[in-house]
């Protein structure tokens, strides 16, 4: 520690060179008490301060000493940490302005070029030189990655990503770049063949550590930051800070960073940029308040903004300016179709049951009719209109390549497959193993399939549809408008030649009136850190959804 300081003033201010740290201390009672209010991740008890040394406490710390002047031989230290943190940000803006203009990205095939939005993430995060990227589904954070690498992050690259889809990634290196891929084979190390980019699963990082921690990946990607919410405390989460902790350049992908609660942004960052939230205690003071055995982020908007500008975490959707540049927005058809009588048979009586048990039940009675009511509205629904629905895409194909077509249902498919028959409809599913989806993938874009129906929740991360198909038929509703978002990202992606369109098919009768009514009301606590500043969804309980749906079925009415 620097003991060049005197004993006069405010108190003290120290830096050590060997342990990064900033050290606070011998305060006044009244300065110690305005220092803990403007630097709320220190402890309310402590009477010495230590923080880390980033950019952003040297400013921080030069602000508050123009109010409270300390006994410091750090002044210099501190305005090149402030001057620093100032170049960086105006550089952001700059690269983030739409007349920002990159030049040809090397290491991309002809025509394959990424969009301005994608190089500028690129950009970004070699000037960081790490990134959390946010963007929204389907706006090519996989591009955004390899952009990065041809722009100049060190080679070989490290690629984490979820076990399915490691071969897609593959596939867009080849697709897109001159790069070389490999895909890592297994938990026990070999000799690798020469690349630019090693593919590693999440169920296989863990048995390279010995490799990671000779230093040999300079380039960290994770694909699907979420994986690693758990921090160091799993397998994946311990190999991947050995990683990082070698790593000159570190990008971590993912729409949604967090899966149930706010603490999980800390572990994310932590594989990003390591001391930008501080460490975990002070994490949890300053942003944090328990919720039982969890914590939630009090202030997501608070903590959505610092992160945005700190410089490390980046998120765009369609209406950024940039993107909307390169895109077309998604065009929105809702149509209603026909509900066959024929179809579902003793629908009233079987439902008014349910929904009585819903209404008047008892407690675990309500819960267990509400999850049967809603499974078997829906499955009715499905089938009531699954007719209606294959007439509608049939018309369609009379003037589209090919559709998309989503549902849920094993009978509403059946019903599907058995009119769209002429066109050879194939199945991406839960029940379809991993190689039998790649086939029907194939099928459908470069085959004689026209018809891909879909589960509306086994896409994530499916990719490769957009250049053969524009249009997606939600045959079959939701609950969540995220899934259907998801569902539109499947299309509306880099690669894509048109406009893509989503035909949201209901009917008047069945679960549809209520799930449209619900469908956009969602909201949780990831909106504000994403996003801070947009006003929150409304939220709707499910319990709510379903004791509509019974209060409907109850007043009369066809079919609910």
């Amino acid at each position: 520690m620097n003991q060049h300081v005197t004993i006069a003033g405010n108190g003290k201010l120290a830096f050590s060179e060997q342990f990064c740290n900033w050290y606070v201390f011998d305060l006044k009672p009244h300065v110690s008490m305005a220092f803990k209010r403007l630097f709320p991740k220190v402890s309310i008890t402590e009477t010495r301060f230590t923080l880390k040394d980033t950019d952003a406490t040297r400013a921080d710390l030069q602000w508050f000493l123009q109010r409270y002047p300390l006994d410091t031989e750090e002044h210099g230290r501190l305005r090149e940490g402030a001057e620093r943190l100032a170049r960086k940000a105006a550089e952001r803006e700059r690269i983030l302005l739409p007349s920002w203009q990159p030049g040809a990205v090397p290491g991309f095939r002809e025509n394959r070029q990424p969009y301005l939005y994608q190089t500028q993430a690129a950009q970004i995060t070699l000037n960081n030189p790490n990134l959390l990227l946010g963007d929204d589904v389907g706006l090519g954070k996989t591009i955004s990655a390899l952009a990065t690498i041809t722009m100049g992050a060190p080679l070989p690259a490290a690629l984490v990503v979820q076990p399915h889809l490691a071969q897609q990634w593959a596939d867009r290196i080849e697709e897109f770049t001159t790069l070389r891929a490999h895909i890592i084979k297994g938990t026990q190390p070999y000799d690798l063949p020469v690349a630019d980019i090693y593919i590693f699963r999440y169920s296989n990082v863990f048995g390279w550590v010995d490799i990671f921690d000779t230093g040999m990946f300079r380039t960290f990607i994770t694909d699907e930051i979420q994986e690693l919410r758990k921090g160091e405390y799993t397998n994946k989460g311990r190999a991947s800070s050995i990683l990082k902790a070698h790593a000159d350049v570190s990008l971590g992908l993912t729409a949604t960073p967090i899966y149930n609660y706010g603490d999980e942004m800390f572990a994310v960052m932590g594989f990003v940029e390591p001391g930008l939230l501080g460490g975990r205690d002070e994490f949890l003071r300053e942003w944090c308040m328990a919720s039982g055995s969890n914590w939630i982020v009090k202030n997501p908007d608070g903590l959505g903004s610092f992160l945005h500008e700190s410089g490390y975490y980046l998120v765009r959707d369609e209406n950024d300016i940039n993107v909307a540049a390169s895109m077309p927005p998604l065009n929105l058809v809702q149509f209603e179709v026909g509900w066959d009588d024929n179809a579902v048979q003793d629908v009233n009586e079987i439902a008014r049951v349910l929904a009585q048990k819903v209404v008047t039940g008892h407690f675990v009675e309500r819960g267990q009719a509400a999850r049967e009511l809603d499974a078997f509205m829906r499955l009715q629904t499905g089938v009531a209109k699954a007719r209606s629905v294959a007439a509608y895409v049939d018309l369609l194909l009379q003037d589209s390549e090919r559709v998309l077509l989503a549902g849920w249902h094993r009978d509403v498919y059946d019903i599907w497959r058995a009119h769209l028959a002429r066109h050879s409809p194939v199945l991406y599913t839960g029940t379809e193993s991993p190689a039998k989806k790649r086939r029907n993938v194939e099928a459908f874009t470069k085959g004689d399939s026209r018809v891909m129906m879909i589960s509306l929740r086994s896409g994530s991360g499916l990719d490769g549809l957009q250049e053969y198909c524009s249009d997606v038929v939600v045959g079959e509703l939701d609950w969540s408008p995220q899934v259907l978002k998801q569902l539109y990202g499947r299309l509306r992606r880099p690669g894509q030649r048109g406009q893509v369109t989503a035909h949201v098919l209901h009917t008047a009768g069945g679960s549809d009136p209520i799930m449209l009514d619900v469908l956009g009301l969602k909201g949780d606590q990831s909106r504000g850190i994403i996003r801070p500043g947009e006003e929150a969804e409304e939220r709707e309980r499910d319990d709510t959804r379903i004791q509509r749906l019974a209060e409907a079925i109850l007043k009369g009415g066809r079919n609910a």
